[in-house]
């Protein structure tokens, strides 16, 4: 089918792996194969076993060494990565169109085949502590942390990576075995975004895919919470403010209220806090959004003595959004559809929002999105502007 000048197809295997395609004419074809499971779905005990997993399918197969695999790739001018989320783990590659097949065998070569070898979990777990302890050293990534920590009870609210000492009493059977229950097609989403052709794409996945049955993990219930904190670090000069709300699972109006209020320069917070004022060098406000989860944090670091003011204002340019124009509604989607397209011309980034919709519901959303944000109205803003109560952690020297 043809939806909007992109052609996008979708299938699914005998085996239980969804296909999705869209054909370009560029000649660079980014391959993403995604499992539905991250994060979020971990108990206490195993947090951090999604982000264990994902750094461990690098480091060897039954057919390549971990050299092998990233120098494969390398080589031709490609480039490797992967990434763990809360709901979904994803491995990608991006290279010339005309590669497709050597990209296709390596990425479910990683997926499906690890061996975890015993002497690379042992160096992983040290790997992944020392990151743990980067994002804890870096004051702004350490604030993002903890306002999750404070907006969701435990297991959710517990950083991505987890904590040290669960991460150093991880195995490898334990791993290894997650991961081959999990890792299963039934699990597995495809996305190809390139110039190639949809029939090469499926003779591909069906020649390098498994056929391997597994389990399909049950999100746990979320169990939200609004907390205060502050934390006293001596040898800073800049003290870090993150407030957290809790949103509905409505993206579109989340994404619009985010750009109007802390989105770019000419946004509410940018104008009120810097350029006013001076209070900030950094001030803007994001949204976190999947199927189960999502909260919009407002950011800003600023002196230790303006804590109280900044804090105020933002919370007061919050309440403000109750009384945007229809003006101001109607500019905020021109820039949140632009920066949507400028964004979806990457197609690495058209392959993760077509997996990302996918795991939420259907993946031709990706190309409604326009239609999505437009009919976002004054009164969806007006009523995410009422929301009264939000998590607040104070970093301060």
């Amino acid at each position: 089918m043809f939806i909007r000048d992109m052609k996008f197809n979708r299938k699914k295997l005998a085996n239980g792996l969804t296909i999705l395609f869209e054909k370009r004419d560029v000649p660079v074809t980014t391959v993403m194969l995604a499992v539905r499971y991250g994060s979020g779905y971990e108990p206490e005990k195993e947090k951090g076993t999604a982000h264990f997993i994902e750094h461990l399918c690098f480091k060897g197969t039954e057919k390549r060494s971990a050299e092998e695999i990233s120098r494969e790739i390398e080589k031709v001018g490609g480039i490797l990565n992967a990434f763990t989320g809360e709901e979904e783990t994803a491995y990608h590659v991006k290279l010339p169109s005309q590669h497709l097949e050597l990209a296709m065998d390596v990425i479910f070569d990683i997926f499906f085949n690890p061996i975890f070898p015993e002497a690379e979990v042992a160096k992983e777990s040290n790997v992944i502590c020392e990151e743990i302890r980067m994002y804890n050293d870096n004051p702004a990534n350490h604030s993002l942390v903890k306002i999750k920590e404070l907006l969701y009870e435990k297991p959710f609210g517990i950083f991505a990576a987890g904590l040290e000492d669960d991460i150093k009493k991880m195995n490898r059977s334990e791993l290894l075995k997650k991961h081959n229950d999990i890792y299963i097609p039934e699990n597995a989403i495809l996305c190809v975004v390139g110039d190639n052709d949809f029939d090469d794409v499926v003779r591909m996945a069906e020649k390098f895919c498994i056929d391997r049955k597994g389990r399909a993990e049950k999100f746990p219930e979320i169990k939200i919470m609004n907390k205060e904190e502050k934390e006293i670090r001596k040898e800073m000069q800049q003290a870090h403010i993150v407030l957290g709300f809790h949103f509905p699972l409505e993206r579109y109006s989340g994404e619009v209220f985010s750009a109007i209020l802390g989105r770019g320069m000419s946004s509410k917070l940018f104008t009120e806090v810097r350029e006013k004022r001076g209070l900030a060098y950094s001030v803007k406000s994001d949204l976190d959004f999947g199927e189960n989860y999502a909260y919009m944090i407002i950011y800003a670091g600023t002196s230790k003595n303006k804590i109280r003011e900044v804090k105020e204002i933002c919370i007061e340019e919050f309440k403000k959004m109750e009384k945007i124009s229809e003006k101001e509604l109607e500019e905020a989607k021109k820039q949140v559809i632009g920066n949507y397209n400028v964004e979806k011309e990457d197609s690495s980034s058209a392959a993760l929002n077509l997996i990302l919709d996918e795991i939420q519901g259907n993946a031709e959303e990706y190309y409604k999105y326009e239609d999505k944000i437009n009919s976002v109205s004054l009164d969806d803003i007006k009523k995410l502007a009422k929301r009264t109560k939000f998590a607040s952690f104070i970093l301060s020297p």
